[in-house]
């Protein structure tokens, strides 16, 4: 492989080829020959045939259209009802990316309109579709890309020669192993770290929420561990628990890439900047700042689902639909020349949610499943979707009865969106009264890009978006609180609302805030629909705390808790009966399942069941145990 571009070149007119780089697993050829360009009569083609490569041909940047110039020709190109937004040009490797209300209307028949587009301005067209919500931040995140555009293409391309030019290690034998760094018979700080005879990968890497200190973050002082030799990191899906601890790698002085979804890049970095927020705002010193999330950003490589990527010279990846949330993945890697499969599913959910739909169980191959145990409990069942709808609509429906706030602590990213979903369907349905819901915290831009990429929600949801009269988010009740003067003006009004507010642990965030006004009010409610973890704040609650001590400065303040307290069965993990459904439905079935990102009790029940019921060989690690996958 190591000579795989000059072997391409070969297939090739040397003339017209004026450059090839890497773009990571994918090869770029660039010309300057115009015609070349626009018409290389099916030679791209073959040389996708002959080496099962994506292969792309696109202009050399010295012959495209003035940025200026071609962004007056775009917009005359597209007709007006597209709903052209942005127009943005990755200068270095010859893109545009053109923003559109309808792509659609942008694509044109069979293309037409982006052929156009190349022949008159000789830029390659990228169609996006504009988020009905927009959000600065997002687009700050984006800008990052484009605004390190050299650097990207110098980083793909040593991407790709780490792939394809052979092997750095010597190998003697062939083997697998997998060490929890993290997430070993506990949930939070999510860390797994494969190792092969040539490949170091890192499986997400985030932080403990419940805990304080070294016990929140993965154990990096593994002996096997040395950032200065990992190849590549997986990130299943954004929430902080699993990627929370990226950018501190960046912050040590990794390089290398990020694979993961579009919108799970997006909705983690906006995550890591609201905690880089809530540190300094609680007046603790951030473990990394804002430049490590811009790294973080900078480096990741996004695939969609089944999309195969190679990642190193042994280990090729292909994402599948988790269900969880977002963008979320389950990590398919195909190790050796069939040497084995693996598969690590990161969270999941097995069954339909208000916005997805649910995890994958058909892949090429697979031997060894690692999977969550969050509910694996026997007594982990869930309650069926319309019982926790009925239930969310009684309680609101009493509290404001009754002249009270609803508050509902949540996690940004997933279950806020399926609890929007739900009480938008209530009021739509005539169930509920239009009562203000008001969205405080990560959440208002989470849901933003939620609108971005409908790709990825469930075929309802994806109709409704496509039309903005239905797009469930954009119904009027939902308000936005973007400071903290309209939160406090929120608190001191009295008419009744549902205050939506991250974190949904009650361990920082604008959920405190409201708490501290609200908890003693019976009139009150504060609703809980997530995992509550050890040692939180809302854990601490629900299992019965009256008395809550809040520090402002020197300051003590003691709040009594008055306040009705429930907890809602609305997950986006799977419960006991989906994991089993989960793994005795995946095909083939695995020899071999993995248990973790669970409570010990919990993880080692689930592995000790799976045993019995399918003679599957079961093991449950803690971390820092090593298994030997082969």
């Amino acid at each position: 492989m190591a000579e795989i571009i000059k072997e391409i070149l070969k297939f090739l007119p040397a003339e017209k080829v004026s450059d090839a780089a890497f773009e990571a697993a994918n090869i770029v050829l660039y010309t300057k020959d115009k015609e070349f360009f626009l018409n290389n009569e099916g030679l791209i083609k073959q040389v996708v045939n002959e080496f099962k490569k994506r292969v792309e041909l696109r202009p050399d940047p010295s012959i495209t259209m003035d940025q200026e110039k071609a962004e007056k020709e775009i917009r005359k190109i597209m007709p007006e009802e597209a709903g052209v937004s942005q127009v943005l040009f990755d200068a270095q490797r010859s893109i545009v990316i053109i923003e559109a209300e309808k792509p659609g209307l942008a694509i044109g028949k069979m293309g037409s309109l982006l052929h156009e587009v190349r022949e008159k301005t000789l830029w390659v067209p990228l169609i996006r579709r504009t988020p009905a919500l927009r959000s600065q931040l997002i687009e700050n995140i984006r800008a990052v890309m484009y605004e390190h555009s050299d650097y990207r293409k110098k980083f793909l391309d040593k991407v790709g020669h780490r792939i394809y030019d052979g092997w750095l290690r010597e190998k003697k034998h062939e083997w697998i192993r997998v060490t929890h760094l993290g997430a070993g018979r506990q949930v939070g700080r999510s860390s797994l770290f494969l190792q092969t005879p040539e490949s170091r990968i890192l499986m997400d890497c985030g932080i403990n929420v419940a805990e304080e200190g070294t016990e929140a973050y993965p154990l990096l002082d593994a002996p096997e561990f040395n950032i200065q030799q990992l190849d590549a990191i997986i990130l299943t899906h954004a929430h902080v628990d699993h990627s929370g601890f990226i950018p501190y790698l960046y912050k040590l002085g990794f390089r290398g890439p990020v694979y993961c979804t579009e919108p799970t890049r997006d909705v983690a970095a906006l995550l890591m900047l609201d905690m880089v927020k809530i540190m300094k705002s609680e007046n603790k010193e951030p473990i990394y700042d804002v430049d490590d999330v811009k790294e973080f950003v900078k480096h990741c490589i996004t695939l969609n689902w089944e999309e195969v990527s190679d990642i190193t010279p042994d280990v090729r990846l292909t994402l599948y639909n988790a269900g969880h949330i977002l963008g979320s993945s389950m990590a398919h890697l195909h190790i050796g020349n069939g040497l084995h499969n693996l598969l690590y599913t990161g969270d999941l959910k097995f069954g339909k949610t208000p916005l997805l739909d649910p995890a994958t169980t058909m892949f090429p191959r697979l031997e060894t499943v690692i999977i969550e145990g969050t509910y694996g409990g026997k007594m982990d069942i869930g309650v069926p979707a319309h019982e926790s709808d009925e239930l969310l609509c009684n309680y609101i429906k009493e509290t404001l009865k009754r002249g009270g706030k609803v508050l509902m602590p949540v996690i940004g990213s997933g279950k806020a969106q399926d609890v929007m979903i739900m009480i938008e369907g209530m009021v739509r349905r005539g169930e509920l009264e239009p009562i203000p819901v008001y969205i405080d915290g990560m959440v208002w831009d989470i849901t933003t890009i939620h609108t971005a990429y409908p790709e990825f929600l469930n075929s309802n949801i994806r109709k409704a978006i496509f039309h903005k009269d239905q797009n469930p988010f954009l119904n009027p009740i939902f308000r936005r609180v973007g400071s903290p003067k309209e939160r406090t003006q929120l608190i001191e009004e009295s008419g009744p609302a549902v205050i939506m507010a991250t974190s949904g642990m009650l361990v920082g965030g604008p959920s405190v805030e409201y708490l501290r006004h609200l908890a003693d009010n019976p009139k009150n409610s504060l609703i809980f629909t997530c995992y509550l973890g050890e040692g939180t704040l809302a854990r601490r609650i629900f299992g019965g705390e009256h008395e809550l001590v809040f520090k402002s400065g020197s300051r003590q303040e003691i709040v009594e808790v008055k306040m009705e307290v429930v907890k809602l069965a609305v997950s986006d993990h799977a419960d006991r009966k989906q994991l089993m459904n989960f793994i005795f439905k995946c095909s083939p079935r695995p020899k071999k399942v993995i248990i973790q990102h669970g409570e010990s009790s919990k993880v080692l029940d689930l592995a000790s069941s799976i045993h019995k019921l399918g003679r599957i060989e079961t093991v449950a690690p803690r971390n820092l145990e090593t298994v030997r996958i082969k």
